[in-house]
């Protein structure tokens, strides 16, 4: 059975190396971070955590080592915590330099976004001025299209104006008819009554004529032959 001190030597040892690698994990995101600078403050706030924990624990195992009754395991602990040390330093050393790298990279992508603002600025004044066209353009082919449906409503009310002058003639022109159609109906009627007239007095001018000249060969009898 293991004794109580080599369970804490073990627990210590792998949790040094899991620090360790949560150590260089957080490094890696420091230099893969594109920013925000509160972003990076973060990063940076976390690994400080871990690395206390880590030099923790590597006292610990330090404190372990004295510990030890044999000397053979006192310096192979003692050699274990000094290659923890060093890559406790080591890891300290990349961590500067991620942070190095990192700020780097902010600074030139604010530098960036600050010339992209300007040209950003500049592109929404031209996008402005261009809008201001385009509505000044639209504005003058609404007016153009105003007048437009202007004229053609003052020519449309022409056209109504003219179709009721139009439908009055030819109302006018209906009822000059009518006229017309009652004065040739009497006209037609008196033609009718005339032509009977007409023909009654030719009859009786010659029932008239019959009757003069039987008158008158009655006379001529009478002086001509007596005795008939």
């Amino acid at each position: 059975m293991a004794a109580p001190q080599d369970v804490h030597v073990r627990i210590c040892n792998q949790e040094i190396v899991k620090f360790d690698l949560e150590v260089k994990a957080l490094i890696q995101d420091i230099r893969d971070c594109s920013g925000p600078l509160s972003a990076l403050t973060e990063l940076n706030t976390k690994v400080k955590e871990k690395f206390q924990q880590l030099r923790h624990r590597i006292q610990e195992l330090e404190q372990s080592a004295k510990e030890q009754d044999k000397e053979s395991e006192k310096q192979v602990l003692l050699q274990e915590v000094e290659n923890h040390k060093k890559q406790m330093l080591s890891n300290q050393t990349s961590w500067r330099k991620a942070n190095l790298t990192c700020k780097i990279a902010i600074d030139n992508l604010e530098k960036a976004q600050l010339l992209q603002g300007g040209d950003l600025l500049r592109q929404r004044k031209t996008t402005k001025e261009s809008l201001a066209q385009t509505s000044s353009a639209i504005t003058e082919s609404l007016m153009g299209i105003s007048r437009m449906m202007s004229q053609q409503v003052q020519q449309s009310e022409e056209a109504m104006q003219t179709l009721a002058n139009s439908s009055r003639t030819i109302l006018d022109a209906n009822e000059e008819f009518k006229s017309m159609s009652g004065t040739i109906q009497l006209g037609r009627k008196l033609i009718t009554k005339y032509n009977r007239r007409e023909l009654t007095d030719k009859l009786l001018i010659f029932l008239a004529l019959a009757l003069f000249l039987a008158t008158v060969l009655y006379i001529v009898k009478k002086r001509l032959f007596p005795f008939l």
